[in-house]
């Protein structure tokens, strides 16, 4: 088994006034800590040989996440070093229409770590689609967030999918939940 970190959308406008005023604080905290946590499993990937495959949206011009601007940077907290490999997107599919399963595949990746951002839309798409395109998937429980979305608090929707998430399968290949700290490279 070959494995890679797969880091979606750690961007600096990734959650940016997506929350009401009293809940923008914990939202953006959560995003803090979720990006320590992406990091340092970041820096023993790499002490380890594992590759990172960032994936960043490109936004519209009119996105928070406007292609070329400031919020559609990536965090600094896990900027992109020599052999990690950068995949745009324009979905919440990190498969759809992008390089990425060929970026795998020519590194003969069975096994995805996964972690990032916006868990209801683009986390939950991509291992989805990584497990129909034949890859074991690791969703690291406590290395993806979002922002409230109606009723749901993103804590309730990080709960959720996790829950909802751990065991779905295609065929052989499935994703299981593991904490970060539970992750050795």
């Amino acid at each position: 088994m070959t494995s890679a970190l797969l880091l979606i959308d750690l961007q600096n406008s990734i959650l940016t006034g997506l929350g009401t005023p009293d809940r923008q604080p914990a939202i953006d905290a959560a995003l803090e800590a979720v990006v320590a946590r992406l990091a340092a499993l970041k820096h023993s990937a790499r002490a380890a040989g594992i590759p990172a495959f960032i994936v960043q949206h490109d936004g519209s011009p009119v996105h928070r996440l406007a292609k070329r601007g400031e919020g559609w940077q990536l965090r600094r907290e896990i900027a992109p070093e020599a052999g990690d490999v950068v995949v745009h997107k324009t979905s919440c599919d990190s498969f759809f229409e992008t390089d990425l399963e060929a970026r795998l595949r020519a590194r003969g990746v069975t096994h995805l770590f996964v972690g990032g951002c916006m868990t209801q839309f683009c986390v939950d798409t991509t291992v989805r689609r990584a497990v129909s395109l034949g890859f074991d998937v690791t969703l690291i429980s406590d290395g993806h967030t979002t922002a409230d979305m109606g009723r749901l608090s993103f804590e309730d929707i990080v709960s959720h999918h996790n829950m909802l998430l751990d065991g779905f399968d295609a065929g052989p290949h499935e994703i299981r939940i593991a904490a970060s700290s539970e992750i050795a490279f």
